[in-house]
């Protein structure tokens, strides 16, 4: 049996998009679940596009998200060089290049770009160019004249004109394209760099990839490759095209939508593990419905057969649910070291923080939401008597000032302002009055908070704020109410 290895190859070109995520993700999982390797390659040929930070980013994202590569730029396993400028110096992809014009599978190509241009038509509303084969019929030495006067030159590869070439997708199935589509695409540009389809089928042959994961929009150039394989002679690896991720309008998730990369989502206060979590269900689902998963049970259970051709949502009101599931799991001295800093944004007085953490821990999706759960402490809130009146609990104003005016002193007796304690004392003034709790702690907790909806019930807010400030709370529930 051949080891699976597959390679995740970015460009560093900016943040890592939510799609470079899941491919690399797919690709991590893919190889563990068969116990294979994982490779970093580097593409960074693309020398306009290409941005220094961007590389940390790729190197700080694989890092946090726990897609640990087993060879890379910075870890040889055998196959380096990793980055593809270094691999363009060793004049490597010219060498293979050259191997085809050999074998008649590609050849030089002189035409100037005013000649190109005259190549091109419009079709619909498209404007195409199809090369004509001019220079393939330049014999040797008209070749090596060109060649030895410096003329500029790409190297094209010698696509047949005539019958047809198939594709065949672990997804999608076979994929034929007649030969006369695929044009005689460029191997080598003009810099002397490859292109990025030449580069990908050598690179991976070298290192000995099995499978290849990418996104849907390659699958129309999918026959190049097969084209490239069939002329070396080499064995294709696996290919999975994995389904465009829309928006959910069901357009193309872009970058204007402000929470189509990894780093977005971490600056609005998602959990990474969340993350992974949900871009794993991207395009994929498991054999039952299970959708909260470790990566070890991600790794454990990835099959990517079961891969959807179907273009996947990223819902947005799915990721707050599952990123509150992950905070409502998490151990709470580690919730409360990322929760402390928004608290602190919101609460400037000295109430205990750790309280209100325990409050919120279950009650929020992502932390920039804890300021609107707790911005009442500081200061209470201008709010209308008409929050006093709940048909359910059976409350009105005139209800609410009975309460209030009745428990106030029992309130300003009370010494011991624990949660406990306060509980036990309204909950024997209920039971006194023959009432549900709804009808007294209803109006207790309005008062307290000027809300209609808290993260703690009247007792435990009360608790925070301790006697003083409930205590003036309430009174000027019962001035308002009056």
């Amino acid at each position: 049996m051949t080891k699976v290895r597959t390679r995740f190859a970015p460009s560093p070109t900016g943040r890592m998009h939510v799609g470079n995520l899941r491919t690399a993700l797919y690709t991590y999982l893919i190889a563990k679940h068969e116990g294979g390797e994982f490779v970093l390659r580097i593409e960074d040929t693309d020398q306009e596009r290409f941005m220094d930070e961007a590389l940390d980013i790729i190197y700080r994202t694989m890092k946090k998200t726990g897609l640990i590569h087993d060879e890379g730029p910075d870890k040889d396993g055998g196959y380096g060089p990793y980055v593809q400028s270094e691999r363009c110096a060793s004049g490597l992809y010219m060498e293979y290049a050259k191997m085809l014009i050999e074998k008649g599978e590609a050849y030089y190509c002189f035409c100037d770009k005013e000649r190109l241009e005259s190549l091109k038509q419009t079709i619909g509303d498209k404007e195409i160019s199809v090369y004509d084969k001019h220079c393939l019929h330049l014999s040797k030495e008209e070749v090596e004249a060109n060649l030895a006067e410096g003329r500029p030159f790409v190297i094209r590869a010698n696509v047949p004109n005539e019958g047809e070439t198939t594709f065949h997708d672990e997804i999608y199935g076979d994929i034929t394209q007649p030969n006369s589509e695929l044009d005689d695409m460029i191997l080598i540009k003009s810099d002397g760099y490859p292109t990025y389809n030449f580069a990908n089928v050598v690179d991976d042959h070298l290192m000995k990839i099995t499978h290849v994961v990418r996104g849907n929009e390659y699958l129309s150039s999918a026959p190049k490759y097969t084209r490239l394989y069939q002329a070396f002679g080499w064995e294709e690896p696996k290919y999975i095209h994995c389904p465009l991720i829309t928006n959910e309008e069901h357009q193309k998730l872009s970058k204007r939508c402000g929470h189509s990369s990894y780093e977005d989502l971490i600056e609005q206060g998602f959990l990474t593990e969340a993350v992974v979590n949900f871009v794993a269900l991207l395009g994929w689902s498991p054999s039952d419905n299970q959708e909260i998963f470790s990566m070890e049970e991600l790794i454990q259970k990835f099959d990517y057969h079961h891969i959807s051709k179907s273009p996947a949502v990223f819902d947005m009101t799915k990721l707050k649910w599952m990123n509150g599931e992950y905070l409502k799991a998490m151990d709470f001295d580690t919730f409360y070291e990322m929760a402390e800093p928004y608290i602190r944004k919101a609460v400037k007085k000295d109430y205990d923080l750790k309280k209100i953490a325990q409050m919120v821990k279950t009650r929020i999706e992502t932390f920039p939401e804890i300021g609107e759960h707790i911005d009442f402490f500081d200061t209470l809130p201008d709010y209308d008597i008409s929050m006093y009146t709940h048909k359910k609990m059976k409350t009105n104003a005139e209800t609410s000032l009975e309460v209030l005016t009745e428990v106030l002193p029992k309130l300003k007796n009370q010494e011991d302002y624990s949660n406990d304690a306060l509980y036990q004392m309204l909950k024997e003034y209920i039971t006194e009055k023959g009432y549900k709790n709804g009808y007294v702690m209803w109006p207790v907790r309005t008062a307290v908070s000027g809300k209609q909806m808290t993260p703690g019930g009247a007792t435990e807010l009360m608790e925070v704020l301790g006697k003083e400030e409930s205590v003036a709370r309430i009174e000027k529930a019962i001035e308002m109410l009056k």
